[in-house]
């Protein structure tokens, strides 16, 4: 169940993201990414040595990669199939998750061997595109990121989606706020 939730952590600072993500792992969130749009996420990695399972989001480039994982990432997500960052974790022992909006990106990314792939946008995408690509693509397990909320989470988990990522929703706001909304959605999570 913990391994059906992933929170995203987004932050001005790397100090802001280790602050955020605690709060999150406070709330029972067990797995967690620092985006890359993170000034100095590598450093926030290298902090959150506490985290279950810890990756690396918004990973753009073979370097990139290679300072997350030097830093303890153990999993690479990106916003998009960059064949750079999926050759470097198939190298490398890393799982990775590269986003995709279309069937043609998401053939694209299984193809090129990730292990999950990241829906993205989710909120603009729906619900009924997940179903019907589930449909077509019963093999592709699916992370719909972006608009998932506690409220939701669960339909998208009922449609087929193999673990939701959070991030906007989760962490904006104090270290209360986060602790708050992570045990919200993990309840939400282990009831569907």
């Amino acid at each position: 169940m913990e391994r059906r939730l992933l929170a995203v952590i987004r932050a001005s600072s790397a100090a802001a993201a280790v602050e955020t993500a605690r709060a999150a792992l406070a709330g029972g969130v067990t797995v967690l990414e620092v985006a890359y749009t993170t000034p100095d996420a590598a450093e926030a990695i290298r902090q959150l040595t506490e985290a279950p399972l810890l990756g690396a989001g918004t990973v753009l480039t073979a370097g990139q990669a290679a300072e997350a994982v030097a830093a303890g990432a153990r999993f690479l997500v990106s916003p998009g199939v960059v064949p750079e960052v999926i050759a470097f974790a198939r190298r490398h022992g890393v799982a990775v998750l590269p986003g995709a909006a279309t069937v043609t990106e998401i053939l694209t990314a299984l193809e090129g061997g990730a292990d999950l792939v990241k829906l993205f946008p989710a909120e603009v995408l729906g619900l009924k595109f997940l179903k019907a690509v589930r449909q077509v693509l019963p093999q592709a397990r699916l992370v719909p990121t972006g608009g998932i909320t506690a409220d939701n989470a669960g339909e998208w988990l009922a449609a087929g989606a193999a673990a939701v990522g959070v991030g906007g929703w989760l962490t904006d706001g104090s270290p209360e706020q986060v602790r708050e909304r992570a045990g919200r959605l993990v309840d939400a999570v282990s009831r569907a």
